[in-house]
């Protein structure tokens, strides 16, 4: 185990992108060289993809048992054991089977001594080819919250959830600096998940890092670059290589706050009550998924 080194007190942040996926029989092995060489860069803190542990099984309808696990099951246990030994916060992710058989998507967040701190379960979720994904766990029911472990605060989302901006913005107004967000998306609708990662970026006045799993799985084209955007909207890195670092500093932030579109009021009173009008009308028919 390295030594660990106390948080970072000078406003900046450095985060390791980190494409690959860790399921195969060599994944534990692999995971603590990936993260112990972000670390040796100079990493503070590591962002996985979506269910870094698991094969892509959404391809298909077809759940399988073993994929979903408790708290403190054996990929959990990874992850907290290759953060501690390399000395590094870490974003990485399980499928939740909670007691009652409920399973979730769960994102876990982890310090630098591999101490669970924060989780966070994906809120909207696809239903199409390749990415049948309510067949397999059911929405989250908790809004994203900022985490306060890392020096800067963040908050997590996951894939699609960037897609309902709803999201984000909560957690600019909560005064986050950066949203990070594993994914699992195919190289061919990336055109589309740039303009949106640019849009969150400048709208929520936050970073956004946001990690692909890296190639096809299971006749899934998955595969396109990961990226660290800032609150201008500027591509800071967008890459397909399995290990990239960017530095987020708090004073982008700050700066961009006191201008355009940052200073505008966030009017939280008024839109919550116009969204609890429209949960009252059709909640039970939009907040989630029919039973398939």
């Amino acid at each position: 185990m390295t030594d660990t080194p106390a948080p970072r007190t000078d406003g900046k942040l450095t985060v390791a992108l980190i494409s690959e996926v860790f399921w195969e029989p060599d994944g534990q092995q692999r995971l603590r060289e990936r993260l112990t060489e972000a670390a040796e860069q100079g990493a503070d803190v590591a962002v996985l993809p979506e269910l870094p542990l698991n094969p892509w099984r959404p391809a298909t309808k077809d759940a399988v048992e073993a994929d979903a696990e408790p708290m403190g099951g054996p990929r959990m246990q990874t992850q907290a054991y290759a953060a501690r030994e390399a000395g590094i916060g870490l974003v990485g992710g399980i499928i939740h089977r909670a007691d009652d058989g409920r399973r979730t998507s769960r994102a876990l967040v982890f310090d630098r001594t591999g101490e669970l701190c924060a989780t966070y379960e994906k809120l909207h979720l696809p239903e199409e080819p390749g990415f049948w994904e309510t067949s397999h766990y059911r929405p989250g029911t908790q809004a994203p919250r900022r985490i306060d472990v890392f020096g800067l605060p963040v908050g997590v989302q996951i894939c699609s959830d960037i897609n309902r901006p709803e999201g984000s913005h909560l957690l600019g107004a909560q005064g986050v600096h950066a949203v990070l967000a594993p994914r699992a998306t195919e190289e061919a609708t990336y055109a589309r998940w740039r303009i949106v990662f640019r849009a969150i970026a400048l709208t929520s006045c936050v970073y956004v890092i946001s990690v692909n799993r890296p190639h096809p799985e299971e006749g899934v084209l998955i595969g396109g670059p990961s990226v660290a955007v800032d609150p201008d909207g500027e591509m800071l890195v967008e890459t397909t290589d399995p290990v990239a670092l960017v530095t987020l500093d708090s004073r982008v932030i700050a700066q961009n706050r006191t201008e355009y579109p940052g200073y505008l009021p966030i009017r939280a009173d008024l839109y919550a009550g116009a969204w609890s009008e429209i949960a009252t009308v059709d909640g039970s028919r939009r907040d989630e998924p029919a039973s398939r």
